[in-house]
């Protein structure tokens, strides 16, 4: 049972390293970067470590924040040198993110004898994951099972991972920590309103422009949204707005050309700032065969926009299983058609002033202090750098 923490020990500020593949602009790389500047307005020393310092979001580093590139080819080869680190930095927490960095932050742990606590977080569902690439993911459950003894706790993103960490990778309950990413914060409202700048909010037509964003791989499935859209425009007149960058980009064109769509369907790549896309749609639309969370869902909601997604953990709970949103079928092309074909009557279904209200509860500050909570549960003596212990949106699966 660890003792109470000395007062010279309850007066050093938390440290906490942070360790990631790169700043592309994915959502756990953006979630990376909001708790990062989150914990930094609660005193917390903070250090990003990076596989490799690449990526859209690299010039948005909160300040205050260091980085520590480890530059490495292989995730593989970031053990030796991040175990090294650990020894010399000694930090209090070492969060980790996303499956084999995950697996990296154990093992370097491990390797360099410290006392620092690891703290995994899982984004994906590891169903969704394994049966998508069973390569690249065979080996995050065994790996998980194996050496879940030497992880303080594992962070899920949504209730239905937290289930999956249990039931599939063998987690005991009280180590498995539900915290919803961050979407709302502060200046939310006034990023919205910026102005975008594309033809098809400008011109006086009443056909609906659909939004949708992501990254261009192959789990969040754009394929099944562009035959969708297919089908959609064989009795209505509609244009796709896709935001997102990726290895897929030049495969979608192709694929958006050879079911006669392209002159609707603009990929407009990826935008530093996407809440006036999703401000100015008629509806923003998620199609990922699988998704932990969903955080473009969440801000298209702050943005009063209606949603359709695919139906999945995250989704489902940020919609309340279809209260404030439409769900579908994952890969059902029929499906999402005749959710399109609905945009009539969504803004009646779902007030702009509902949605708000829901997104709002995904909010930067309550991520943060989820995270708090949990960290000091973990330190020696749970000492507390901000004076009072905070209160998280954390639950136990």
């Amino acid at each position: 049972m660890q003792g109470t923490a000395s007062p010279n020990l309850k007066q050093q500020p938390l440290h906490v390293s942070i360790f990631i593949n790169d700043l592309t602009g994915g959502g756990a790389e953006r979630q990376t970067l909001t708790l990062a500047r989150e914990l930094r307005t609660r005193r917390v020393a903070v250090e990003l470590i990076v596989h490799q310092l690449r990526g859209e979001l690299v010039n948005q580093i909160p300040i205050g924040v260091d980085v520590v590139d480890l530059d490495r080819r292989r995730t593989r080869h970031d053990i030796a040198p991040l175990a090294r680190h650990l020894r010399q930095r000694r930090p209090d927490i070492l969060l980790a993110k996303i499956d084999h960095k995950n697996i990296a932050a154990i093992l370097a742990r491990v390797l360099s004898a410290v006392r620092t606590k690891v703290v995994i977080t899982q984004h994906n569902p590891l169903a969704g994951e394994l049966s998508q690439d069973g390569r690249r993911y065979r080996i995050i459950v065994p790996a998980y099972r194996i050496l879940r003894p030497f992880i303080d706790a594992a962070v899920a993103v949504s209730d239905g991972i937290a289930r999956e960490l249990v039931e599939l990778a063998g987690f005991p309950e009280k180590k498995v920590v539900r915290i919803y990413n961050a979407a709302i914060g502060t200046g939310f409202e006034a990023r919205a309103n910026m102005p975008v700048e594309h033809p098809w909010f400008n011109e006086d037509d009443p056909a609906p422009v659909f939004v949708s964003a992501a990254r261009l791989v192959p789990q969040k499935d754009h394929e099944t949204l562009l035959r969708a859209m297919a089908l959609y425009r064989r009795t209505c007149a509609g244009r796709l707005l896709i935001l997102g960058a990726g290895p897929l980009r030049e495969h979608l064109g192709k694929f958006a050309r050879e079911l006669q769509i392209a002159d609707a369907v603009d990929f407009v790549g990826f935008q530093e700032n996407p809440l006036p896309w999703f401000r100015c749609a008629d509806v923003f639309v998620l199609p990922s065969r699988s998704e932990g969370f969903g955080i473009a869902l969440a801000e298209a909601m702050g943005c009063g926009t209606p949603i359709i997604s695919t139906d999945g953990y995250g989704p489902s709970e940020i919609v309340d299983r279809g209260r404030h949103g439409v769900l579908v079928p994952p890969e059902d092309p029929n499906a999402l058609a005749a959710a399109l074909t609905a945009v009539g009557e969504m803004r009646r279904r779902f007030p702009s002033e509902s949605l708000k209200a829901r997104a709002a509860e995904f909010s930067d500050a309550a991520c943060a202090s989820g995270y708090l909570s949990l960290f000091h549960r973990l330190t020696i003596g749970g000492r507390d750098v901000s004076g009072a212990l905070p209160q998280g949106q954390e639950a136990n699966s």
